[in-house]
């Protein structure tokens, strides 16, 4: 393993300090090669406006250029890709590195194919999922999709290793045909030192939380007079909630929650959904929403983890899904860590990986994807809230022990450092 003056360079379109798994995570693989004596640059984006402020660790160097978003502030769409991975594959030709490490889209993965092979020197591909799997989900061409199906294969193949968070990822890895001695599975997870079960809840947020989720009412046409949980609190009851963060995109289906909502508020008239996250379906979950439970719902945008955290610890439960049979089934979620993190109960719409994970680990509640079982289980989570303490930190505690982001992050990087020259 190549240790001391190792000059490693991490190429990405999301860092830190951007809310996102991928920017999480690939902070915590700098960190674990720092901690290994690596020297690190990350080559990467502006942030978005409203982001919070670039923090520093010591052995980092974060490299950034402007690169065009979307309306919601994202670098996603393939424009939005060219603007990043055109001047990248520039950067990349003149930049000094030992090994050098790729995140999805595979537009990205290519780029540091070719420059590694015009420098001679190896890559790293960090396989968060099989982004063509995700692709075929949504209502991109055909055409689209195979052409990107060729072009991920290629960048896995010719990867001197690759990096998935699961083993269910890994096992998606091989079928390209990738030397299953060059997959190896690192894991994944959520900073343990901020989702934690002690900290602030909802019942004692701070009045920006009350305006961040009331602004975005405001500005994005959901329900303006809507209390938040907050709000209520103050008043002196505080109706149920549920909380839904993270990516909204078709795959996910999260409109099965909007649609259970309405079944649940014949019972418990009062309980609200949040949605603190953005997404491709954003817009439809939004005409969703007002259409089956005008007032009910609020999106709230991205907010830092550590205000995620506080809507958490005090949710009737956190909501995660997964669309089935879209070949997707062997994701696991990083919002299900974060959850049980909190001490949040988790319910799981879908099948496979997660649904497997969260009966194990006594995580929560695992329904069918319909609205009829979905709302079984929400009702089933409304009357058991709050949960017992010990059920909370035994959630806690399997967070701590399974899916840390800091360890995830120490054997992604002895990874990384194995395949440097």
């Amino acid at each position: 393993m190549a240790v001391s003056g190792t000059r490693v360079l991490i190429a990405s379109r999301l860092f830190t300090p951007e809310v996102g798994a991928a920017a999480f995570r690939l902070q915590a693989l700098a960190e674990g090669l720092v901690a290994a004596g690596a020297s690190v640059r990350a080559v990467t984006t502006v942030p978005p406006k409203g982001a919070p402020a670039p923090g520093r660790t010591p052995g980092l160097t974060v490299s950034r250029f402007p690169v065009l978003r979307d309306a919601g502030g994202n670098v996603r769409g393939y424009v939005q890709y060219l603007s990043f991975d055109i001047p990248l594959f520039v950067r990349l030709l003149f930049a000094r590195a030992d090994v050098v490490v790729s995140e999805p889209p595979p537009t990205t993965g290519l780029v540091v194919a070719v420059t590694s092979w015009l420098r001679r020197r190896p890559y790293v591909y960090y396989a968060a999922d099989i982004w063509t799997e995700a692709l075929a989900a949504t209502s991109a061409p055909g055409l689209v999709t195979r052409l990107m199906h060729r072009v991920e294969g290629h960048v896995l193949r010719r990867a001197a290793h690759v990096l998935a968070i699961s083993d269910g990822v890994a096992e998606k890895v091989r079928r390209f045909g990738v030397d299953p001695t060059r997959v190896t599975t690192v894991g994944n997870g959520v900073d343990t030192s901020i989702f934690t079960v002690d900290g602030p809840t909802a019942e004692g947020a701070p009045a920006r939380l009350r305006a961040r989720t009331a602004e975005a009412d405001d500005d994005r046409t959901q329900t303006r007079d809507a209390p938040s949980a907050t709000g209520v609190a103050a008043a002196g009851a505080t109706p149920p909630y549920f909380v839904y963060t993270g990516t909204m995109s078709e795959w996910q289906g999260a409109g099965v929650f909007i649609e259970a909502l309405a079944a649940v508020r014949e019972t418990y008239p009062d309980a609200r959904l949040y949605f603190f996250g953005q997404g491709s379906a954003e817009d439809q979950l939004r005409a969703l929403a007002t259409a089956r439970v005008p007032g009910a719902v609020v999106f709230g945008g991205v907010i830092p983890p550590a205000e995620t955290a506080t809507w958490l610890r005090s949710a009737a439960a956190a909501l995660v899904s997964i669309v089935p049979g879209q070949g997707y089934d062997f994701a696991k979620p990083t919002k299900i860590y974060a959850a049980a993190a909190c001490g949040a109960p988790v319910i799981f719409a879908g099948t496979g990986a997660s649904t497997e994970m969260v009966r194990h680990a006594r995580l929560g509640w695992t329904p069918e994807y319909t609205a009829s079982a979905v709302a079984a289980a929400m009702l089933e989570a409304v009357a058991a809230h709050p949960s017992p303490s010990a059920s909370a930190t035994a959630r806690a505690a399997w967070v701590a022990e399974n899916a840390s982001l800091s360890a995830a992050g120490t054997r992604a990087a002895a990874a990384v450092l194995d395949v440097a020259p």
